[in-house]
């Protein structure tokens, strides 16, 4: 994924708009693009995976350290 889908992506799931995607919004977005098995649980262990910072939260940067593989 090129860095501006990336950057496309990030917003669409930083619902609130506040520079992170919480499990709450991942699940949220997830749901709305069909897949409704992911739940808030699911997203917190995706989320987990991916978050350097152990905040429960993914930022640009784990997000992006995603999407690039």
């Amino acid at each position: 994924m090129d860095i501006d889908k990336a950057k496309a992506s990030f917003s669409r799931f930083d619902i609130n708009g506040d520079g992170f995607i919480s499990p709450e919004e991942y699940s949220k977005v997830m749901a709305e693009m069909g897949d409704p098995y992911v739940t808030v649980p699911v997203a917190q262990a995706v989320i987990a995976k991916a978050d350097t910072s152990k905040d429960g939260l993914l930022n640009w940067d784990e997000f992006w350290a995603i999407q690039k593989g």
